[in-house]
């Protein structure tokens, strides 16, 4: 008993370590502009809709993984009711991830269902800005 707890303690020290070693990876200004950058998507994908968060999505990504109309549509059928972080870390390679809890209402059926959804994010050096790299969030996930 006593052995498992120092493992564990161990595994959580060193949790810790390898989360601010990332974090450090990142500048002051850089975290201010991703939580400015994650706020506004956020904001975006609550209020404004789906075609206005594209913009935020990596444009190497949007090429690679082209939405189709009746992709585009579905969104159309969907509300986002709520959009709230549950967790978020700085990765070793300089990207940032985050889970996301939210809540989509069908506007047809006017039923609200709650999913979780991760999201990556990469700096831009060129561009000097945040890219979200993992695609617009799967509201549809197969149960």
């Amino acid at each position: 008993m006593r052995r498992t707890v120092q493992i564990i303690l161990l595994g959580l020290l060193a949790s810790v370590f390898v989360d601010a070693t990332a974090a450090e990876k990142l500048s002051r200004k850089q975290r201010k502009e991703l939580l400015e950058v994650q706020e506004s998507y956020a904001a975006t994908l609550r209020w404004v809709g789906i075609q206005d968060a594209l913009s935020f999505i990596d444009p190497e990504y949007r090429k690679a993984h082209p939405l189709t109309e009746l992709e585009l549509s579905r969104y159309d059928q969907v509300k986002v009711s709520g959009y709230r972080e549950r967790d978020a870390s700085a990765l070793p390679n300089g990207t940032a991830e985050r889970r996301m809890e939210v809540n989509v209402v069908n506007q047809n059926t006017q039923s609200e269902r709650t999913i979780v959804v991760r999201e990556t994010w990469r700096w831009d050096k060129e561009r000097k800005r945040w890219w979200q790299t993992s695609g617009l969030p799967d509201l549809w996930p197969e149960r």
